[in-house]
């Protein structure tokens, strides 16, 4: 397929600016995956259409206050840090601006000296490996002088940190939220649990790679970013005990989807694990695990629609799109959610 065929028309004005409040007041666009036919409700509703022995799994990654803001420490030019992925206690893969600014053994400054930086080397694809120094906990420190790394069509400053993150939010490492996971408060969760859904958690580290645009006019030619994941035991045997008895497997997003079929794929079936996946799901596969998916409405061209077309059908997905458009949903991290079903 070409990336052209995932082109969708979408007005400036639906691009959400700021997360819906209450969180699981969101607008829910219900599709069933077999007919094709719509619903169009909001988001708490979901709870009608869970049965008990089904279950909810859902991607517990914590994002980083990552982008942070800081001098050169012999210029004092300004220059910005996002942190990509911790290569060990103080050693971080960065993204600089401008990078012509950032060399190796160039040292920064950030906040009030609470942290500083060294890079040590400047790698082939242009990022940096950055060495920190900094008293007590790093993330800490960060938590303090970082700001979110809000994705760039949103363009109006986020005043509560927290509303980027989810309310289950527990592992630290993400450069970017599990939105589909937005919607949900403990409230709501709690009354799925009073369904006779077990819920469960995995751990998917986003990374900018899953935003990259796709370059490549087949879509076959386009290679993911590896993402770090991690399935644990409590959660393999809640999946299991659910297939088990003919439940199904409720996915939170996109993230959560490609570590269950990541690890459905690599393993042969659901069991504890833990690595680095850089799966890429579009038309044509065949999903081994997962039964529904929860997620937001996402970018023209991107491998995230590509995903969503796999799972409920191209027809059916480019169909979707085009009447939550002209139904004014709200799209993107902050917008509006479906519900795409197997009855």
């Amino acid at each position: 397929m070409k990336k052209s065929d995932f082109y969708y028309d979408l007005p400036q004005e639906l691009i959400a600016q700021h997360p819906a409040e209450p969180r699981d007041s969101s607008r829910l666009f219900v599709l069933d995956r077999k007919t094709g036919k719509t619903e169009h409700r909001i988001f708490r509703d979901i709870t009608e259409y869970f049965r008990p022995g089904d279950c909810l799994i859902l991607n517990d990654t914590k994002v980083l206050p990552a982008r942070m803001y800081g001098r050169r420490a012999d210029t004092g030019a300004l220059v910005e840090f996002l942190l990509l992925n911790q290569k060990s206690y103080d050693t971080w893969e960065v993204i600089t601006g401008p990078g012509k600014k950032a060399r190796e053994n160039h040292k920064f400054i950030f906040g009030n000296g609470e942290l500083t930086a060294e890079i040590i080397e400047v790698c082939p694809d242009g990022n940096r490996i950055a060495k920190f120094s900094f008293q007590g906990n790093f993330f800490d420190v960060i938590d303090k002088i970082g700001e979110m790394p809000l994705p760039h069509y949103i363009t109006e400053k986020l005043t509560d940190k927290s509303r980027y993150q989810t309310v289950y939010a527990k592992e630290n490492g993400s450069a970017a939220a599990p939105t589909a996971g937005l919607h949900f408060t403990p409230e709501l969760l709690d009354k799925i649990r009073g369904l006779g859904v077990e819920i469960g958690y995995v751990t998917l580290h986003v990374g900018l790679g899953t935003f990259r645009p796709v370059k490549a006019d087949n879509i076959e030619d386009h290679h993911m970013h590896s993402e770090h994941y991690h399935l644990p035991e409590e959660t393999a045997e809640i999946i299991n005990r659910t297939k088990s008895r003919g439940g199904r497997v409720f996915a939170v997003g996109t993230t959560c989807t490609r570590t269950l079929e990541s690890v459905a794929s690599f393993r042969g079936c659901i069991k504890a694990d833990e690595g680095w996946t850089s799966i890429f799901i579009y038309p044509g596969y065949e999903f081994k695990c997962i039964d529904c998916l929860i997620t937001n409405f996402h970018l023209p061209e991107s491998t995230l629609i590509m995903l969503v077309s796999a799972f409920c059908g191209y027809e059916n997905t480019m169909n979707a799109y085009k009447t939550a458009v002209d139904m004014r949903y709200r799209f993107f991290s902050f917008g509006d959610a479906m519900l795409i079903l197997n009855r």
